[in-house]
């Protein structure tokens, strides 16, 4: 009999990640979900290969008004140097920062600047705009729905995922 190749899943659990194994290891992990207490104000990671945990982190996911999406994903694009092209700075031509922390839909550009976006390194995309990236972390939401996570660990995180790793997010 042949043995099932064994897929990362990674899950933030209320609004925290689970990546984990395989498919029946997926529906047993959204189950254990589903029990487990609050961990919107945890803000966790967890990483799992087969049944094994083999990684845990702190993460700071989606502000109130950006709340990262609950659902399950798969990771469905990597990119260890990405760049936002909606978050960052405005800059002028000496590289000093004119206006921070714009959202390029909403906030005017000043003439003479240019728009610098967020540096978002070791992204891994699971849901339209969303991914999971190194990032400042605070023990509270704060991002634009992103979930970041430490630098360390997003580089483990990202190192040991491959394309289709099952995300499930789970809300508060």
């Amino acid at each position: 009999m042949k043995t099932p190749k064994t897929i990362p899943i990674f899950a933030a659990i209320g609004s925290a990640i689970i990546l984990g194994g395989c498919a029946d290891f997926g529906q047993e992990l959204t189950a254990r979900a589903q029990r487990l207490p609050d961990f919107l104000a945890e803000q966790r990671a967890y990483f799992y290969k087969g049944h094994k945990l083999i990684g845990e982190s702190t993460v700071s996911t989606g502000k109130r008004g950006f709340d990262t999406p609950p659902g399950r994903y798969h990771v469905i694009e990597k990119d260890k140097y990405h760049v936002s092209s909606e978050f960052g700075d405005y800059v002028n031509g000496r590289g000093e920062v004119m206006k921070s922390n714009i959202d390029v839909r909403k906030d005017a550009q000043p003439a003479g600047t240019h728009f610098d976006g967020a540096h978002m390194p070791y992204f891994m995309r699971f849901n339209g705009g969303y991914g999971m990236h190194a990032g400042y972390v605070p023990r509270f939401r704060a991002s634009h729905g992103c979930i970041r996570l430490p630098a360390r660990m997003a580089r483990h995180f990202f190192e040991n995922a491959t394309d289709n790793t099952s995300v499930i997010v789970k809300e508060d």
